[in-house]
């Protein structure tokens, strides 16, 4: 059995579910509900997505089980920490290696507990939290360690909290400072004109035209992920992914020193990122 974080041959960061973002599934309309309305059908066909249940032992049916069908077994009572460790570390290898549907059918065996996480972070941060949490775990299955207890519980707290690190810092901040330190947010302007720099952060090609203009939108026309995605024909997902590496090239930019003092302020207002170690500029 595979241990520690090995080198994917299948990457599940690069994972999009377009087709399973909730714009493109009518039932439910969240992001989760389309992500379970989509894991229901792995189960049709003559050939349904399954593990084989001879090979996990621990009391499991022996014969091929359905995706859906070993999310309610691992479910039940009667289903101990033993039985769900074997299979979550077969889900996550599987995903490392086995392909795009794979991580597909591990989130989706993660459901029942990606929607308590998602219950709880929205009591406590405000966004897309959904699509912060999902994003977050198919990122965790590249790096959860499968040599150690509780598989899906590391997982899931893993994409808590890195959910609700990303969403927080992109919360407007009650004070009217600067604060440049990790979990805290920043204030709207004056402190520049986000727009021009983020022009000038595109001339520098750090960014493309089309991030700038994602990154405008979201955080500076109080535009949503979801309407975003809506307005450009892409999912959430992607929109959501996009931006985010664009504000992580934005910070190695300005910590690596690529972009001016003067303008490290205002880029880091514009993506409301907080995790950046600049020095405060001398005031005359």
């Amino acid at each position: 059995m595979p241990s520690g974080t090995p080198i994917p041959a299948h990457d599940p960061g690069s994972f999009d579910p377009v087709p399973y973002d909730a714009a493109s599934s009518a039932p439910g309309g969240g992001l989760l509900d389309a992500i379970e309305y989509r894991f229901r059908l792995l189960r049709a066909g003559p050939k349904p997505m399954s593990v084989d249940g001879r090979q996990l032992g621990h009391g499991l049916p022996r014969r091929l089980i359905p995706l859906p069908e070993l999310s309610a077994i691992l479910m039940h009572p009667s289903c101990d920490f033993a039985t769900r460790d074997r299979v979550w570390r077969l889900l996550v290898t599987q995903a490392r290696t086995g392909g795009e549907t794979w991580t597909v059918g591990a989130v989706g065996v993660a459901l029942p507990g990606l929607r308590n996480a998602a219950a709880r972070l929205a009591r406590a941060v405000t966004g897309d939290v959904q699509a912060a949490l999902v994003t977050e775990f198919v990122a965790a299955l590249c790096t959860v360690r499968l040599d150690e207890p509780r598989v899906v519980s590391r997982l899931i707290d893993a994409a808590s909290s890195a959910a609700r690190a990303a969403l927080r810092a992109n919360e407007p901040a009650a004070s009217g400072e600067v604060n440049f330190a990790p979990g805290s947010a920043l204030p709207p302007p004056p402190y520049g004109h986000p727009d021009l720099v983020l022009a000038r952060a595109v001339a520098a090609g750090v960014i493309t035209a089309g991030e700038a203009d994602l990154i405008g939108t979201t955080y500076l026309e109080d535009v949503s992920v979801a309407e975003y995605a809506d307005r450009t024909g892409v999912s959430r997902w992607t929109v959501y992914k996009r931006r985010k590496a664009a504000e992580g090239r934005l910070v190695h930019a300005i910590n690596a020193g690529s972009l001016s003092d003067a303008d490290a302020e205002v880029i880091a207002e514009a993506t409301l990122t907080t995790a950046i170690e600049a020095p405060p500029r001398r005031r005359p």
